[in-house]
């Protein structure tokens, strides 16, 4: 019989915090202050039982996944500042980016070096962007051969002031992405 591999995407407490979060805006948002406090009670025990998590800091990366997924930066900053790998570089450029520290989230980016999730990225962005369309500053994203973040992030600061009409596009992107490097530190903090 084959071993069951545990996911987030079917775990009851995940599950609930999950189906409570808004669309991730492009900007900074506003926190979801009602789920503050469970957020906080939330252990890197209870976040993977009742599997037994091996790698510490994929754990974390996964706690700043959900503080950022629910816009509070200031808690996501703090978690992943202190990850000096390329998945926690990538959580703390998203929070730049979030910010509108559009200079900084490309440094942090830059810090990722080819991280896992860009093919699987650059495909589902294409998808997306050849589904929804796009405007000259997101047309890259149909045709681009490898994911550029950098490229992302303008594209995000474009949408903010109102320079793209793209923005339905870069927020899938951005869930997207979200979903990916989440499972993928998920997934690691696991051991699999």
């Amino acid at each position: 019989m084959a071993e069951q591999v545990f996911t987030w995407k079917h775990h009851p407490v995940l599950g609930d915090l999950l189906a409570r979060a808004p669309q991730m805006p492009l900007d900074a948002g506003r926190p979801v202050t009602s789920l503050h406090r469970r957020l906080a009670q939330l252990t890197i025990e209870e976040l993977f039982a009742p599997a037994s998590m091996v790698d510490h800091a994929m754990a974390r990366c996964c706690l700043a996944g959900l503080w950022l997924r629910f816009n509070f930066l200031e808690s996501a900053h703090r978690i992943c500042q202190d990850l000096p790998t390329p998945s926690g570089s990538y959580w703390h450029g998203i929070v730049h980016r979030r910010e509108g520290d559009y200079w900084n989230s490309k440094y942090w980016m830059r810090r990722v070096g080819p991280h896992p999730v860009f093919e699987p990225l650059q495909e589902q962005a294409r998808r997306l962007c050849e589904a929804l369309g796009s405007d000259a500053s997101s047309e890259f994203l149909c045709r681009q051969a490898r994911w550029d973040p950098s490229r992302f992030v303008d594209l995000v600061e474009a949408c903010v002031f109102r320079k793209s009409q793209a923005v339905q596009l870069a927020l899938q992107v951005q869930q997207s992405e979200w979903d990916l490097l989440f499972d993928y530190c998920y997934r690691h903090a696991l051991g699999y």
